[in-house]
C-alpha cells in the first residue's frame, strides 16, 4: 500500500516512545521507507538499534554524525519525505519547533520538510494544559501542522487526564489518511450505507440478514483516504468504525431511510451497499411473544425502498450507485434494477460465487452501467472499493 512512500518518525523524550516501535513495524509491513529521528532524551527510553532493526535504516540522533553516505542528511531526508509524524511530542520539542529553534537532527530535519507534518503530544496533564504549551500548539496549527488530541487516561506519572499518546494503530490511520491514496476525490461529498437492518418482532427478537458491513465500510474508508468528505450510515455491525468519517448508526430500515434521504441532497455520490430489510413485522409486540405448541405466523409489510426514492429524487450531477446481491440470474436481475430505480451504476454479486457474499474479506463483483459491464474478479474488499470508485470517477468524467 505504501510502496514508494517515505515516512519520517520523530521520537522525543517521553515514556510513550517505546510504542513507536509498533508503528514503525506496521509501516514497514505496508512497504513504506521508514526513517526514525530521535532526540538525545528519547534514547533514554528506547534504544535506536530497535528502530534500525525494524526499519532497515540508520536511526539518526546526532546532527554531526559522519557515519552515513555523503549528503546533507537532514536536507536529503526532508526532500524524500511524504509525511512526518512527531510522536511522542514532548512539550520541549513542541516549543522549539513552534519558535523556529533547530538545534538537533530531529528539529533541523522537520524545519526543512515541506510535506505534511503531524504532531502527537504526550506529557503530564498539567504540562499539556499549561497555557504556554497550548499556545505553542496553536502556533504549530497556524503553520499547517496537524495536532492530534492526546488520549485521556491513567498516565505513567500516576495522574489521570489528557496527555496520553494515542495508540500506534490510530497514529497509523493518520499517516494512511495522508499518503495511502491519491486525493482524487477531494472536495466531493459521499454518502455510503453499510451493514444490515434489524426489524423488531418483540423486545427480545428481531429479523435481520447476514450482512457484516465489511464492503460498505471498505468503501467509506477508501473514499476518505482518497480525500472525500464521507458520511457512513450503518446498521448494527461488529466492525470498528472507520476514522475520519461521519458515522451515523441506525437499526431499522425506516431509520436508514430517514437518515439517508435527509442527507441526500448535499451529496455528490451516494453508494448504497447496505443490505436493507425488504419487509418488517406489521405489528411489534410490547411484550415477549411466548412460545406455544402450535406454529407462529408473522404478518409482514414492505419497508421503504430507499434506492428507488433516491433514484426518483436524484439531484443534478449526483451519482447514484446501488448493490445487487443475487442467488440466480445475477446479471439480468441487476440490469433490471439499474433501470427500474434510475441508478447510474449497480454492483452485482452472487451469494453462490466463491470469494463473494457476506462475511468474507474478498469479493467478486460485476460493475454495470447503461453502457458498461465488467467483472472485477476476486479482490480484497478494499481493492474492490478502489476499482468501483475508479469507475465512478470515470463515469463522472473526473479522470
Amino acid at each position: 500500500m505504501l510502496k514508494g512512500k517515505t515516512v519520517l518518525l520523530g521520537v522525543t523524550g517521553s515514556i510513550a516512545a517505546y510504542k513507536i516501535a509498533s508503528l514503525a513495524s506496521a509501516l514497514k509491513k505496508l512497504h513504506a521507507d521508514v526513517h526514525v529521528l530521535m532526540t538525545e532524551n528519547a534514547t533514554n527510553f528506547i534504544n535506536p538499534i530497535t528502530f534500525e532493526t525494524l526499519t532497515g535504516n540508520k536511526c539518526l540522533v546526532d546532527t554531526f554524525d559522519r557515519n552515513f553516505q555523503y549528503s546533507v542528511e537532514h536536507v536529503s531526508l526532508a526532500k524524500k519525505a511524504d509525511v512526518v509524524m512527531l510522536a511522542p511530542a514532548s512539550a520541549n520539542v513542541i516549543g522549539k519547533i513552534a519558535h523556529g529553534i533547530a538545534d538537533d537532527m530531529l528539529t533541523t530535519t522537520i524545519m526543512a520538510c515541506k510535506c505534511k507534518k503531524i504532531v502527537a503530544p504526550a506529557m503530564n496533564t498539567n504540562m499539556f494544559e499549561n497555557p504556554i504549551v497550548q499556545d505553542n500548539l496553536k502556533v504549530l496549527e497556524h503553520y499547517n501542522y496537524e495536532v492530534i488530541s492526546p488520549a485521556v487516561g491513567y498516565l505513567a506519572c500516576g495522574d489521570t487526564g489528557a496527555g496520553k499518546m494515542p495508540e500506534p494503530e490510530l497514529l497509523l490511520e493518520y499517516i494512511l489518511r495522508e499518503i495511502a491514496r491519491e486525493k482524487d476525490m477531494k472536495g466531493l461529498h459521499v454518502l455510503v450505507t453499510a451493514g444490515p437492518t434489524q426489524e423488531s418482532v418483540d423486545p427480545v427478537r428481531y429479523i435481520t440478514n447476514h450482512s457484516t458491513g465489511k464492503m460498505g465500510y471498505a468503501i467509506a474508508k477508501v473514499c476518505m483516504q482518497r480525500g472525500a468528505d464521507v458520511t457512513l450510515v450503518t446498521g448494527p455491525t461488529s466492525i470498528e468504525k472507520p476514522h475520519f468519517v461521519n458515522v451515523v448508526p441506525i437499526t431499522t430500515a425506516r431509520e436508514m431511510f430517514e437518515e439517508v434521504t435527509g442527507r441526500a441532497e448535499e451529496q455528490d455520490i451516494i453508494i448504497k451497499a447496505a443490505a436493507v430489510a425488504d419487509y418488517r413485522p406489521r405489528y411489534v409486540s410490547d411484550e415477549k411473544v411466548k412460545k406455544k405448541d402450535d406454529d407462529l405466523a408473522l404478518e409482514m409489510e414492505r419497508t421503504d425502498d430507499i434506492l428507488a426514492y433516491l433514484g426518483a429524487h436524484k439531484t443534478k450531477d449526483q451519482f447514484l450507485c446501488g448493490f445487487s446481491m443475487e442467488t440466480e440470474n445475477m446479471l439480468e436481475n441487476s440490469r433490471k434494477k439499474l433501470k427500474k430505480k434510475n441508478l447510474d451504476m449497480i454492483i452485482a454479486n452472487s451469494l453462490k460465487m466463491e470469494g463473494a457474499g457476506f462475511g468474507g474479506n474478498t469479493n467478486v463483483v460485476t460493475v454495470i452501467t447503461e453502457d458498461f459491464e465488467k467483472e472485477l474478479g476476486k479482490l480484497t474488499k478494499e481493492e474492490t472499493a478502489d476499482r468501483i470508485l475508479d469507475q465512478i470517477l470515470a463515469q463522472r468524467g473526473e479522470v
